[in-house]
């Protein structure tokens, strides 16, 4: 078997299309669309992901606004930071970069960003309207992945969908996602972490296996079921080089495969900038 690619390629050209059309239709009213990022710190992947959000940003005719903050930066200086965004009528969605430096609590920083520009749908009132099924911005990296199962034809209702991973950015929302009953959704998921005894028992029982932990080429042949979907959303940084978290070699055996570049990374990216696009559409005139 060779698995056939879950090319995030197309997927991103639509949904950047239509935010291109909305953001237009939004300036000729005279609303500006405007993201702002906040990076605390200078670790050079973090730099890397803002940068590839403020080109994209570029690219649709949202503005941006690149806000970055030392290293030493306290809670306190953060905080009046976000109130500062929260406050700016021009500003639509924001995002705090992460991981922050150490000292600082991502968490307790999310709960000084306005629910209604948050543009990353982390913060904890974004989360409960997801689990309540209620409308909100979602995850950009959850919504692209199910997007592209929705967009390939690949139906998780009732389907077994092993999810690696709980992090706030991908494994907690995107169970939330796929189980909730809706279009699209309706999957019965497993979501499995470090403590896990053997993760691979499980992963070889599920339909769809989604990879969200950083570890490099963790995920191999031997713990898909032959014709299973993968998708690898977790990537690790080998020098210049951008290793998935799926060997592979799991090609072989799965049905449907995201490519090692190309993947997960471009939807989250046209996701953030829909998510922004809908916070300006429904924010009050400036």
């Amino acid at each position: 078997m060779s698995a056939q690619l879950l090319s995030g390629a197309p997927v991103a050209d639509a949904v950047l299309a239509s935010v291109t059309s909305r953001v237009a239709a939004l300036r000729a009213r005279g609303v500006a669309p405007a993201l702002a990022t906040v990076l605390v710190g200078n670790s050079p992947d973090s730099l890397a992901y803002v940068r590839k959000k403020h080109e994209a940003c570029a690219r649709v005719g949202i503005a941006s606004l690149d806000v970055r903050l030392p290293a030493a930066t306290s809670f306190t200086a953060l905080s009046a930071e976000l109130e500062r965004l929260n406050a700016d009528p021009l500003v639509h969605g924001v995002l705090l970069q992460s991981p922050l430096p150490d000292g600082l609590d991502f968490n307790a920083a999310l709960l000084e960003l306005e629910p209604s520009k948050d543009a990353d749908g982390l913060h904890p009132e974004n989360i409960g309207r997801l689990a309540m099924g209620l409308p909100g911005p979602v995850a950009p990296t959850p919504a692209g992945i199910a997007l592209m199962f929705e967009h390939y034809g690949i139906d998780v209702a009732g389907k077994h969908v092993a999810i690696v991973g709980r992090g706030p950015t991908l494994g907690r929302p995107l169970s939330l996602l796929l189980s909730a009953k809706r279009r699209g959704g309706d999957a019965v998921v497993t979501l499995l972490h470090s403590r896990a005894p053997d993760f691979r028992r499980l992963t070889r029982q599920a339909d769809v296996v989604i990879m969200g932990v950083g570890q490099p080429n963790l995920l191999t042949p031997d713990a898909v079921k032959p014709g299973a979907v993968v998708v690898s959303a977790g990537i690790t940084w080998q020098g210049k080089t951008l290793v998935p978290d799926v060997d592979p070699s799991v090609a072989d055996v799965a049905s449907w495969i995201t490519p090692r570049l190309g993947g997960v990374g471009v939807t989250t990216v046209a996701m953030l900038l829909q998510n922004t696009v809908d916070l300006a559409e429904a924010a009050r005139p400036a």
